[in-house]
């Protein structure tokens, strides 16, 4: 990970910004609309949680971070909560769950169970 990992990201589950995406093309709203979870965690969370959810006992290894690596990113998704209805409704744990279980079908992983954390 780059830095100390207390730098911040939201991550989105894909069919939340599906969902966005075509609330945004049906509706009469000419945009732009922010697509996002307003749900902020540092990088160290979010690694941590991925190596807890997969079973995993992976070090988090840390590299340098880049000069340009904002400290802070989490959209502002008013916007597509009062002009689309639209909110994210997976969380990250469970998005993440989600996505492991794909990866593991889609590349025939042996099957490992996914912790619930």
């Amino acid at each position: 990970m780059a830095g100390n990992g207390r730098q911040t990201r939201s991550i989105c589950y894909v069919d939340d910004t599906v969902r966005d995406i075509l609330a945004l093309a049906a509706s009469d709203f000419p945009g732009p609309v922010t697509i996002g979870n307003p749900v902020e965690q540092s990088v160290l969370d979010l690694a941590l949680l991925i190596r807890d959810l997969t079973g995993s006992a992976s070090p988090v290894c840390h590299v340098p971070r880049p000069h340009d690596d904002p400290s802070v990113r989490c959209p502002d998704t008013t916007l597509a909560t009062q002009r689309l209805g639209w909110r994210p409704e997976v969380d990250a744990a469970d998005g993440l769950r989600r996505t492991i279980a794909w990866f593991r079908t889609e590349m025939g992983a042996p099957e490992a169970p996914i912790v619930e954390v």
